[in-house]
């Protein structure tokens, strides 16, 4: 199920999805690890340039981030300094202000082989499944990290791991990723986009079932994905 949020203003968007988040963070039972003194709720976020100003609204939120996970939907490989790293966009944008006191839990670790990484992430107990994540989406339908074009799509789409690698066709780095399912599994999903071509994509992908990503979770029965769309 998807329901569409609509805004001409980035900054009231931004705002919408930050109190949103909060709610939804709120509104979740938050586990107890073994590992936990206290229950925690896990937030998984998106990178790329079009969150920027959504991480910086939501940075700012008065949330009890000391009980909070922040961790990424997906990741490039590349050191954790670079500018094309989620890790770093994270760090600059959200892990500021009220949300300095969240934990981070990155998704890359470059000194390590891809593979082998993504196996420890798998076996890793402390990585629950999320609670809420925002996701971004491309023109292609792809959301996460996960690229029809890619030689690693129908792993992607089948398997029941919560982190797969991906070799993108054609968008750069290498990517770690969560699965199809994980992000199926997660509590709530929301969609952050902008622009009349993106919202095009979304309608089409839901319209009917094609193979991208954005359109397998928008004809998951078992998926309600909140979208939050500006005009422009």
């Amino acid at each position: 199920m998807i329901e569409l949020h609509t805004f001409a203003d980035p900054d009231a968007q931004a705002l919408a999805l930050a109190l949103a988040v909060g709610h939804a963070l709120q509104a979740t039972p938050m586990a107890t690890p073994a590992t936990a003194a206290t229950p925690r709720a896990t937030l998984a976020v998106s990178g790329g340039s079009s969150p920027r100003l959504f991480l910086q609204t939501l940075s700012q939120q008065p949330f009890a981030w000391a009980d909070i996970d922040v961790t990424l939907v997906d990741e490039r490989w590349v050191p954790a300094t670079d500018a094309a790293s989620n890790a770093r966009l994270v760090r600059e944008t959200l892990l500021q202000n009220a949300a300095r006191n969240a934990a981070f839990w990155p998704l890359a670790d470059t000194s390590q082989a891809l593979d082998d990484y993504v196996a420890t992430l798998n076996a890793d107990a402390r990585r629950a499944r999320a609670d809420v994540a925002v996701l971004g989406m491309g023109e292609d339908g792809h959301t996460a990290s996960i690229f029809a074009d890619a030689p690693e799509w129908p792993h992607a789409i089948t398997t029941a791991e919560r982190f797969i690698a991906v070799h993108p066709g054609n968008a750069p780095h290498a990517r770690v990723s969560q699965s199809l399912a994980a992000l199926k599994e997660t509590g709530r999903l929301f969609l952050l986009i902008a622009g009349p071509r993106k919202l095009e994509v979304l309608q089409q992908a839901a319209a009917a079932p094609q193979e991208n990503a954005i359109s397998k979770l928008a004809h998951d029965k078992g998926v309600r994905l909140d979208v939050y769309w500006c005009t422009h």
